[in-house]
Order: C-alpha cells, then sequence, then structure tokens
C-alpha cells in the first residue's frame, strides 16, 4: 500500500522535526544526511528503526520534545534486555484514546456498555488504554486489572459487565472457571477485546463458547501509542487500521524489501503524527499481510491480517525451523485436544543431542496413547521432526494472566 500525498507530508513534517532535536534519531537522520523525503522511493530508502535502537537510547535517547511537554512514560516489560521507555505528549495521550474508542465503536461497543478491563496498569501500555478508550467512548470503564478471578467473577456478575477485555490466555482461564462453576447464566458478556497474543482458532472457539460472547482481535505495541492502533470488526475478515495516525508496510523480514499487497511479511510502521517518540519504519517482528480491497462492514481503513506469529519466535531443531503458530495448526484439528500446550528443549550431552518434548492437553474420553502417536506422526509428516509426546488432562498446563509463554529452550538459558 503505497503512502498518500497527506501521509507522506506528515512523515516529511515528522523528518525535518526530528533532525531539529538532539535526540538519537535526530543524531542519526543528521549523521546519515538525511533531511527530507518526497517520494515513495524516498521512504523506502529511510533506515529501519528498531527495539534495539530503543535500548540503545535508554532511558530516553528518543524523545524528540522538551521535558515540559511530557506527560507520561510507558515502557515494555525489559523481559529480553533493557526495557524500552515511550514519552508521551498530552496529544499522543489523547490521540491514542480518539484510535481506542474509535476500536470499541468498530467492536459495535457504545456508551451504554459496561467494559470489564483485565489488562495490566502501570508502565504497561493495556490496562491505561482500554480505560482511556472507555472513557473517551463515554462507556463505564470497571478497572480491575489482572488476577484476582475470584473479584473478576464477582464484579462480572454484581456489576453485569458487557464487554471484557484481556489477553487470550486470561480470557481462556476466565472462561474455564465460570464453566467449571457453572456461572455461564449469571453473567452478561456479549464481547470481548482480546489482544497481546497471538491465539489458535482452537482456543478462540473455547473462549467463545466459553463465555457466549463476540470476539474482536485488538493490536498495538508499546512502541507505537500500544493497543487500540487497529481491530478487527464483526466480518472477522482482518484487523482495521488507522492510517490518519500510523502507516503500515509488509516487508520480507530477511531482505528488508516491501513485498505486494495481500504476500505475507513482516509489520513495519511509522507514526504519522505522534510527538514524544516518533517512529519512522519501525520493525515490529509481527508477521501479517495487508487485505486489499474495501471490508465488508463499510470501513475505508484498510486492513492487515490477525497476526500469525512473530519473526523472531522462530526455533530450531535438528536442523529445522518451526514457529509456534505451526503446532497450534497442527493441534487444532486432533481430536479431543485443548488448545494449550508447551514445548520443552534441552540439549542432552551424554548422546550430544537435542530433545524437544512437547506437552498437550487432551479431554478424559480420548486415549491419551492413541492421541500421542497421532500428534507425533503429524509432526514428523508435517514439520519433519519427531519429538516426544506427553499428553496430560485439560487443565493441567498453566494458565495466565498475562501472555503465555509456550516454548522453554534451556539451551540458551
Amino acid at each position: 500500500m503505497k503512502l498518500n500525498n497527506t501521509q507522506l507530508s506528515q512523515i516529511n513534517a515528522q523528518i525535518k522535526r526530528i533532525v531539529k532535536t538532539d535526540s538519537y534519531y535526530g543524531k542519526l537522520y543528521r549523521e546519515k544526511g538525511i533531511t527530507e523525503i518526497n517520494t515513495q522511493t524516498d521512504f523506502e530508502s529511510l533506515p529501519f528503526s528498531s527495539k534495539d535502537d530503543l535500548r540503545n537510547a535508554y532511558p530516553l535517547g528518543i524523545q524528540a520534545v522538551p521535558d515540559e511537554d511530557i506527560v507520561r512514560i510507558h515502557s515494555s516489560s525489559g523481559t529480553t534486555g533493557k526495557p524500552v521507555i515511550i514519552p508521551y505528549t498530552a496529544k499522543d495521550v489523547d490521540d491514542w484514546a480518539v484510535m481506542f474508542a474509535r476500536c470499541y465503536e468498530t467492536a459495535g461497543i457504545t456508551n451504554k456498555d459496561r467494559i470489564q478491563i483485565t489488562p495490566g496498569y502501570g508502565l504497561w501500555t493495556a490496562g491505561i488504554g482500554f480505560q482511556a478508550g472507555c472513557e473517551k467512548l463515554g462507556a463505564m470503564a470497571i478497572p480491575m486489572g489482572p488476577g484476582n478471578t475470584e473479584k473478576q467473577l464477582q464484579m462480572m456478575v454484581d456489576l453485569q459487565s458487557t464487554v471484557i477485555t484481556a489477553t487470550s490466555s486470561y480470557a481462556l482461564l476466565l472462561s474455564e472457571e465460570i464453566t467449571k462453576r457453572s456461572m455461564k447464566d449469571q453473567i452478561r458478556l456479549k464481547k470481548g477485546v482480546i489482544g497481546s497474543e497471538r491465539w489458535s482458532e482452537k482456543m478462540r472457539e473455547s473462549i467463545r463458547q466459553g463465555l457466549g460472547i463476540e470476539l474482536y482481535d485488538i493490536y498495538g505495541l508499546t512502541e507505537i501509542y500500544g493497543p487500540g492502533i487497529g481491530i478487527s470488526c464483526q466480518h472477522e475478515c482482518g484487523m482495521h487500521y488507522w492510517d490518519d495516525y500510523i502507516y503500515i508496510e509488509i516487508i520480507d523480514p530477511v531482505t528488508g524489501k516491501p513485498v505486494p499487497d495481500g504476500e505475507e511479511g513482516e509489520i513495519v510502521i511509522t507514526t504519522l503524527v505522534k510527538e514524544g517518540a516518533p517512529l519512522i519504519r519501525f520493525r515490529t517482528h509481527d508477521i501479517s499481510r495487508i487485505i486489499p480491497g474495501e471490508c465488508a462492514c463499510g470501513s475505508k481503513y484498510p486492513r492487515i491480517d490477525i497476526i500469525k506469529g512473530r519473526s523472531d519466535d522462530m526455533f530450531k531443531v535438528h536442523g529445522v525451523n518451526m514457529f509456534p503458530s505451526q503446532i497450534e495448526d497442527l493441534l487444532q484439528n486432533v481430536d479431543g485436544v485443548s488448545s494449550e500446550y508447551n514445548v520443552t528443549i534441552a540439549h542432552d550431552d551424554e548422546i550430544n543431542k537435542d530433545i524437544m518434548i512437547v506437552t498437550v492437553e487432551a479431554e478424559g474420553r480420548v486415549n491419551f496413547e492413541n492421541t500421542a502417536k497421532t500428534i507425533k506422526e503429524l509432526f514428523r509428516s508435517r514439520i519433519s521432526i519427531t519429538p516426544k509426546i506427553t499428553i496430560v488432562p485439560v487443565g493441567t498446563l498453566p494458565r495466565s494472566e498475562k501472555k503465555t509463554k509456550r516454548v522453554i529452550d534451556y539451551r540458551y538459558q
């Protein structure tokens, strides 16, 4: 999808503003002699920005406005190195709330809804983003934050929440608890706005059935405002994103070259009007594609497909490259298997060989031994590797209030 004239002039304005600052990117652009762009080709010749840049600029090296203009900071979790800190101006905060309210509206949520917010607050962008959008919409916010499932269920019943916002892992946990306690007739949930991690179709169906709700995928990342820069509509054919605030291109993650619309690759995002920490050509590592054409819902906003995984999620065993999404696709058609699994990889020094163990949940009605054989054969035929398979009863694997870590690789710890 090519830049329109408005977007081109917005990016040009961002570059000119960045170059005048003493920020990390201001210095970088001056060193490279970048002062402006005038065409799509000029834009595609600009260097990518990355999370490594933001870590190198820690704590506030990417700030592009004076301190007195900054009203808030947010941060990524920092689980894989230095945390990333993103400063926001008052306009950034308001723009984000406008985008988030637009997400709720796209999901058919109105100011008559009661929105129970379970993602975390604090430095993380999720909880406060969901709340700001809710308040901008004029709906009732129920700011629970994560955990305390007993209290979550009590508030859900007592306040008759109509919308739940959560990670898919926590939505699954709530769904299972409601089913276990036979509480479905006590809740009034109609919709779920789910984000933060990729989720399989089997997991989606479990949540949809368990809670009896419509599900909407919300997209975002800390570096680019936070969640709320895109959401799916009722037609479930991709996520609309707000191209008056961000420009999305899809690139080949290996070559860095843009790919044609409709082709899968890595999402790269440019902020068009962000003030505190503008980012140009930021590599997200999220894998998706631009969906060509207009959506049946009538929205003119462009769409990307739901996130298929991450280019940096790949792991290698016995020379075979694998992604969690491949395992999810493989498991979703196995009878009696739940959406929950984990993969453990370690090196056996005695035999000098990598060992991969896949633990999968299955319903009690199926034969565990036969199910393990089926899964092992699917791995062998589809992925060309034969792991050890362990089958455990449904509910055995830990449920998470945040993102679920599916692959644990002890070879690099």
